[in-house]
C-alpha cells in the first residue's frame, strides 16, 4: 500500500506542471496596426508634420540666399585667376579670395547650426509622439481584449476586422492635443 501510495504521488506530481502549464497560455486574440499611419494622421501629429516642413523648407531657402552670392563670387574669382594667365595674383585678388573663403566658412557653419536644430526638432516631435503611442496603444489592445498586436508594415496579408489603426489614431487624438516643434534648449557642456 505504501508503494502505491509513492507512485501516486510522483505520478501526480509529473503531471501537474505539465497541465498548469497548458492552462497558463490564452488563445491568441490578434489585432494589426498601421503604426506609420497613425502616428502621421492623428491631429496634433499632421500639424507638426507640417510645422517640421515649414523647418525644412526655411532651411532649403536659407541654403539658396546662402549658395546663390557665394557661386556668383567663386565664378567672378575664377574669371579674375583666368585672365592672369600664370600671373601670380595681386593682393586685392588674394585678399577676395580670403573673404570668400571665410563667407563659405560661414555659411557652411550656419547651415550646419540649423540643420542640428531641425534634427533635434524632429527628435523632439518623435519622442513627444512615442511616449503617447504606447499608452495608446496598450488602451486599444484592452479594450479589444488582444494580446497580440502586429504592426501593419510586418504583416503579409489580414482582414479588414483586425485592423485597429483608426482606434489608435482616436486614443492618440484624445491623449496627444499638441506636439511642441520646437527643442528644449541644450544643456551647456560641464567645465572642467
Amino acid at each position: 500500500m505504501k508503494k502505491f501510495l509513492i507512485a501516486s504521488l510522483v505520478a501526480s506530481v509529473s503531471v501537474l506542471p505539465t497541465a498548469a502549464l497548458a492552462q497558463a497560455v490564452p488563445a491568441p486574440v490578434v489585432v494589426v496596426v498601421d503604426v506609420q499611419r497613425a502616428t502621421s494622421q492623428c491631429n496634433a501629429c499632421k500639424t507638426a508634420l507640417t510645422q517640421l516642413e515649414g523647418q525644412v523648407n526655411g532651411l532649403k531657402s536659407l541654403q539658396t540666399s546662402l549658395e546663390t552670392p557665394l557661386r556668383t563670387e567663386a565664378t567672378a574669382i575664377q574669371t579674375a585667376g583666368a585672365a592672369l594667365n600664370g600671373r601670380a595674383p595681386d593682393a586685392a585678388l588674394q585678399a577676395r579670395v580670403t573673404a570668400f573663403e571665410k563667407k563659405q566658412t560661414d555659411a557652411q557653419r550656419t547651415l550646419a547650426a540649423r540643420e542640428a536644430t531641425f534634427q533635434r526638432n524632429r527628435e523632439h516631435v518623435l519622442k513627444q509622439i512615442s511616449d503617447k503611442l504606447g499608452p495608446a496603444l496598450n488602451t486599444v489592445m484592452t479594450r479589444r481584449n488582444a494580446n497580440v498586436m502586429l504592426d501593419a508594415a510586418n504583416v503579409i496579408r489580414t482582414v479588414p476586422g483586425l485592423d485597429v489603426t483608426t482606434d489608435v489614431i482616436t486614443a492618440l487624438n484624445a491623449t496627444l492635443t499638441a506636439i511642441s516643434t520646437t527643442a528644449p534648449a541644450q544643456a551647456a557642456p560641464a567645465r572642467r
